[in-house]
Formats: C-alpha cells, structure tokens, sequence
C-alpha cells in the first residue's frame, strides 16, 4: 500500500547552512557549454491545471531536448570540460536510460569514443537508441550496481574517463543550467520550483543557482515514496543505501544518492515531497491534457509532488514550476498509466463489498449505488451465506464523496473495505476474483518482482520442491525491466523454513500477501 508520511513543515534555506562553494558553482553554470549540444527548453503555462488547481502552474519542457531528457546538459558539460588528453583516451558511463543517450550524443559530437555499459535487463528499444548515437553498448550484470562496477573495471583497464551520472560537478552545473533559464524566462516573483530527485544532479544544480540568486523562491525534491533516497539520507544526515527501490519511475530509481549532490540539496532544499505511482500516473495525465506530450514517469514526478502540495494546502503562495524531466517511455506502458491516473487524480475508488449470497442481492446492491458510473464490478459465487465483490466506482469530489459512498454503504449493512490504496488489489486481484478454493490448505501467496530475461521463470521453477504446490500464479509486465508476479504456494509447516532458505537464495524483490484482505477476501480457502 502506498501511502505518503506526513512531510516535515518546509524550513527556510539558512545562510549559515549556504556551501561556501555556492559562488563557483554559479560560475560553472554561467559558463558551461552545454548549449553546443543541448537547447533553451519552453516553459510552457498549464492552463487547465491551474484552473482546476486554482494556483498559476508552469512547465519547464526538458521533454524536448535533442534526448527527450535533461541528461543532455550535464553529459554535454562533462564531456567539454575534459582536456584533449582526456577526450584522447574515451569515456565510459553506466546506464540504462537517459544519461547513456546524453553521453553517446556529446560524444559523437566531440569525436570522443564512448562505452557505454547497460545490464542485460536493458529493453532492446534502448539499447538501440545508445547505438544509434554512437555509443558502444556494451550488456553486463542483472542491474545497475552490477553494470557500473564492471564499467569502473572497464575505465581503469582500458585508461576510459568514468563519466558519473550525477555525482560530477561539472554534470551538477550542467543540470543547473535549468535553473539559469527559469529566472531568465519568469523574472517577476515565484512561489516554488519542483525537481524531480534520482540521484540528485538535477536539484543540487538547479537549487545551487536559485538560492544564490533568489533565495525567497521556495525549492523542493521530490521523489517516489518507493524511492526516496534523497529523503532517507536528509533524515539520517548521511547518505544511506536503500534495501530496493521501486521500480515504475525508473528514470529516479536511485538506492543511494551521491555524496556532493545530497551535500548540496541538504542544505538548499526547502523540503522533499514524496509522492504514490498513482498520482504519478495523475500528472502523466495532466501534462498530455495540457500540451499534448507524454511524459516518462520520472518525467511527471515533479508535476505529481506540486499537485500533492496544492492539494494538502502545503504549497506556497505565488505561480509553481515543475520540471518534464525527460519523455522516454516504453508506448505499452500506457495502459498500466492510463489505469492508474483516475485513481491518483482521485476519480475512481475501488470497494470490496460483502453482501448476502442470496437472490436479489446483486440487484439490491446496484440500486443501492444509484446514478453512479460504476468502472469495474467482479463476482463470483461461492458456498456459503456471503459474497464478496469487488467495485470501481468513478468519483467527481474525490475523498469527501468516497467516505461518503462508504457511509451509505455500511448504512445499509454491508460490510465494507477500501481497496483504493491497496497496491495487491489494484495490481492483481482486480483481474482474478473468483478464486477462492476452500479445500485449498496451507498456501501462502507473495508478489515478485522476476527480472524480464530468458529463464527467470525456470529458475523459480526449478528451485521449488515437489511438496510445495504451485495454487495461484498470475503475471503482468507494463514494458518495465521487471515483470510482476503474483503466485500461490502451498507450504506445509514443517518446511517453512526451507522455503524461506529457497526465497533468499532465489533473490528476486518479493512480498508476502498472505494477510493482505485483498487476498483474504477475494482468492483465500480461508483455511490455515
């Protein structure tokens, strides 16, 4: 379930606090040259959003770089900066998306060889596009820690210039080349600026120049609740390394954050927003509605953390900017957004409803609901005196008329569960209700992130024991590096143990859901 914590009140930028290297980093940015390459982006009004909104709201379109991303400008810088005997011997980066395009580009137009590593995870959509820049691709490891060791092995073997993705000064002011253009292009007073945080690059740059040079403006990171590197190091003051890192704004999926960009955005961030894939989903939305583009989800994370302050009452007074990070997106995993924006913009609640097992109840129920839109509704018989069904329901005022919905609902004695938040529910068991197998014993179900390589499934296969009976297993891929799996085991008690020893050697992301009510309700023999 994702659900955001409550954020720390903003606290002013102190001067004390300003690193007493601000002024270079200022000088950096003013003379960088990333404009050999990269272009001044549009900042474009949304004006249906901010009519919706009631708050004046920009965005700064990095959407339409030569990359469709902002990388551009700090590979650029990076790759200028070196000196002939540098660029003599090649560079090197690891990476899976937009900083392997960013460097393959400035290097092809510097005449510098560049290697870039990427897992063999890495979709072949963006392999190619590496190639077609002029990159050398080189696939190595299941991930990034994997990929990026071996391209440090490679850089010092082979005499290559390690190009980091963030962690760089020159990359830092190359991103925060950003931040010169949004003065430039809104002179008159500002409320805040959003950035997007993986590792960064992106908001110690930009925050860098801003607070030099106007420091009343309000400037916050924001990260995916499954993500927040930035704001687990902020809070340990020390930069920490995630256990793992959800995966759907893969632009920002970062375990661990640099040590110079977390220096600088601990002391010049007014505040890190975190925010759900749902209302990531929601800002997606928002910024194809208002400028017809569409967004990568690390793309949208900006926009997503400016609409969750508006909403709580939490954003400052003045028009708002959000950066479009970048617009790589893989096309099929549209329809995983397009499913999950109505919920993060707060339009569709999901229920599961108990009613009697008895004739009339489905009827009794749809009458119950009125003149309401109904987006999704799934039952199934079972023995015994109740159902359980599962429902969508579209929503015109959000919360307040959702508590409402379940208000009456209890009032005319149903019992009632809200599953709007429930990511098992949402990813899941919305797509499998009517399962439920009262003969069934001992099963305990998880979700898994499997890796999408040849034999990953035959790996979990293979390592199971005859006595562990697969019960349930469903799989959905939404054009990720991982695809999400949904399975049933039956274990008996006296090898649970083992199979535990099993999960830890089999390595793959998982959770078990064998408590979550989604399953109870809905796939459960509700036997132990």
């Amino acid at each position: 379930m994702q659900t955001p914590p409550n954020e720390p009140t903003p606290r002013p930028v102190e001067v004390a606090h300003v690193p007493p290297d601000l002024q270079d980093y200022v000088r950096r940015i003013l003379t960088s040259s990333v404009y050999d390459v990269a272009v001044e982006t549009p900042l474009e009004p949304m004006k249906q959003l901010s009519k919706r909104l009631g708050v004046e709201v920009l965005l700064k379109r990095e959407d339409l770089q030569p990359v469709f991303s902002f990388k551009i400008r700090g590979a650029q810088n990076k790759l200028a900066a070196l000196t002939p005997a540098e660029r003599a011997r090649g560079v090197i980066c690891a990476s899976a998306g937009n900083h392997a395009q960013g460097v393959a580009l400035s290097a092809a137009r510097l005449g510098v060889r560049s290697v870039i590593v990427m897992p063999t995870t890495t979709p072949t959509i963006k392999v190619r596009s590496v190639t077609r820049l002029g990159g050398e691709v080189v696939l190595h490891g299941e991930g990034f820690d994997a990929a990026r060791a071996f391209a440090l092995e490679m850089a010092s073997s082979e005499g290559l210039i390690f190009v980091h993705p963030f962690d760089d000064r020159e990359v830092i002011a190359g991103q925060g080349t950003i931040g010169m253009e949004l003065l430039r292009q809104h002179p008159a007073p500002l409320g805040a600026i959003y950035l997007p945080i993986g590792g960064g690059g992106l908001a110690a740059g930009v925050a860098a120049y801003v607070k030099f040079l106007r420091p009343e403006i309000k400037v916050f990171g924001v990260e995916p609740i499954d993500a927040a590197s930035m704001q687990a190091a902020i809070t340990a003051e020390r930069t920490v390394k995630l256990d793992q890192v959800g995966l759907f704004a893969d632009g920002v999926a970062v375990r661990e954050v640099g040590q110079e960009t977390f220096r600088l955005c601990r002391a010049l961030l007014d505040g890190i927003v975190t925010v759900t894939t749902d209302e990531i989903c929601a800002a997606i939305k928002d910024i194809f509605e208002d400028t017809r583009a569409v967004a990568e989800p690390a793309g949208a994370l900006a926009l997503a953390g400016a609409r969750r302050h508006v909403e709580t009452g939490r954003a400052p007074g003045g028009p708002l900017i959000a950066i479009n990070s970048g617009a790589n997106l893989n096309f099929d995993r549209l329809r995983h957004v397009a499913e999950r924006a109505e919920i993060g913009e707060k339009g569709e609640a999901l229920l599961a409803v108990t009613i009697d097992e008895k004739p009339g109840s489905y009827r009794a129920f749809i009458q119950l609901l009125g003149n309401r839109s109904i987006t999704e509704f799934n039952y199934r018989w079972a023995a015994g005196s109740q159902a359980h069904i599962f429902v969508g329901i579209t929503l015109k005022n959000g919360d307040e008329e959702k508590e409402q919905i379940i208000a009456h609902i209890r009032h005319q004695g149903h019992a009632v569960v809200d599953m709007t938040e429930n990511e098992l529910a949402k990813l899941h068991v919305r797509y499998m209700v009517g399962g439920r197998v009262p003969e069934l014993r001992d099963e305990r179900v998880f979700r898994f992130q499997f890796p999408e390589r040849p034999g990953a499934l035959l790996r979990f296969l293979e390592g199971l024991k005859e006595e562990w009976n697969i019960s349930l297993f469903h799989y959905r891929n939404h054009g990720s590096d991982y695809g999400r799996v949904f399975a049933g085991i039956q274990v008996p008690p006296s090898s649970r143990e083992l199979f535990q020893q099993f999960l830890d050697r089999l390595g793959y992301d998982h959770w078990e859901e064998t408590a979550n009510p989604a399953y109870q309700l809905f796939l459960s023999g509700g036997r132990d």
